[in-house]
C-alpha cells in the first residue's frame, strides 16, 4: 500500500445526490489506482443541520454505489478537541480575532457583491491581542486575517494552476462561529492533518475554499495535500444540483429502478 491517504467527506444536511455520486466516484477511483487507502469522514459539526438519518443515509448509499473505504466511518462531532487544538494554535500565533459583526452588517457596510461571501471591511480587524483574552471560542465569531494582495497559488489535479489575491478575491474568513461550532475551513483542514490526507478530491465550487484553507496549513505548519477538483453535475437549468433536488437524489434513483452502474 502506497502512502496516499484520501478522503469520502459527505455533510449529513440532506440527501446525496448524482453530484455527490460523480465526486465520490473520482475519489474512490484515484485513492485504489494509487495503491492508497480511503477514508469515510462524516461532517457531522454542525447540530442544527446534521441529522443521524441523513448519515445512515449516506454510507448506506455509498455502500450501494460500490464503494468501499478503510476502517469504520470517522464522524467529526467526536472530533471537537482537534479543532480546539487548531482554534488555540491560530490564537496563540496572532492568525485570527474575534469579530461580533454579522453577515448582515458586512453586507451593508460593503453593498452587493457577485462574490459568493462579501469582502469583510479591513477596518473592523481587531489586533492579535485581543484574542489573548480568550480562552475559549463560543460567544463571538472568529476570523483568519488574511494578507492582503498576496496570490495564493496550487496546482490542481484537475483544472491546472489556480491563483486567488487574498483581499480581494476572498476577505477575512469565518473559523469558529458564534454558537461554538468550528466552521468548514477550520474543521476540513485540521481534521485532514490529523487524518494525514494527502489528497483532497472535491467539487470545483470549492476552488475559493482551498485558497483560504491553504493559508490554514501554513499558519499551522503543516503540509497541505495535493487537490484534485472535480466538475459539477449540473440539471437541465445549468445550475449545479443541490439536496434540495430529490429527483436526483441517489435514493430516489434506486427506487425509480437505477442500478449502480446507471448513476
Amino acid at each position: 500500500m502506497s502512502n496516499y491517504c484520501g478522503r469520502l467527506a459527505p455533510t449529513p444536511t440532506g440527501l446525496l445526490h448524482a453530484g455527490h455520486a460523480a465526486t465520490f466516484r473520482v475519489a474512490h477511483a484515484r485513492a485504489r489506482a494509487a495503491g492508497g487507502r480511503l477514508l469515510l469522514r462524516i461532517e457531522d459539526i454542525d447540530p442544527d443541520r446534521c441529522r443521524p438519518e441523513f448519515s445512515a443515509a449516506a454510507i448506506e448509499d455509498l455502500r450501494w454505489l460500490g464503494l468501499d473505504w478503510n476502517g469504520d466511518p470517522i464522524f467529526q462531532s467526536a472530533r471537537r478537541e482537534i479543532f480546539l487544538a487548531a482554534w488555540r494554535r491560530l490564537r496563540d500565533g496572532g492568525f485570527i480575532y474575534p469579530s461580533s459583526h454579522s453577515r448582515r452588517e458586512i453586507e451593508q457596510a460593503v453593498g452587493p457583491s457577485d462574490e459568493e461571501e462579501a469582502i469583510f471591511p479591513p477596518e473592523w480587524r481587531q489586533s492579535p491581542d485581543a484574542a489573548l483574552a480568550w480562552n475559549a471560542p463560543a460567544g463571538t465569531n472568529w476570523r483568519f486575517r488574511v494578507p492582503d494582495g498576496e496570490t495564493i497559488t496550487f496546482e490542481d489535479g484537475r483544472k491546472g494552476r489556480v491563483e486567488a489575491v487574498a483581499g480581494r478575491d476572498f476577505g477575512d474568513f469565518v473559523v469558529w462561529r458564534r454558537d461554538d461550532v468550528p466552521a468548514y475551513e477550520l474543521a476540513v483542514v485540521a481534521d485532514d492533518i490529523a487524518m494525514g490526507i494527502t489528497e483532497v478530491v472535491r467539487g470545483e465550487d470549492l476552488l475559493l475554499s482551498t485558497a483560504r484553507q491553504l493559508l490554514l496549513y501554513r499558519a499551522l505548519n503543516a503540509a497541505p495535500p495535493a487537490f484534485y477538483h472535480c466538475a459539477l453535475v449540473c440539471g437541465p437549468d445549468g445550475r449545479r444540483l443541490a439536496k434540495r433536488d430529490a429527483a436526483t437524489g441517489i435514493r430516489a434513483l434506486r427506487e425509480a429502478g437505477w442500478r449502480p452502474e446507471d448513476v
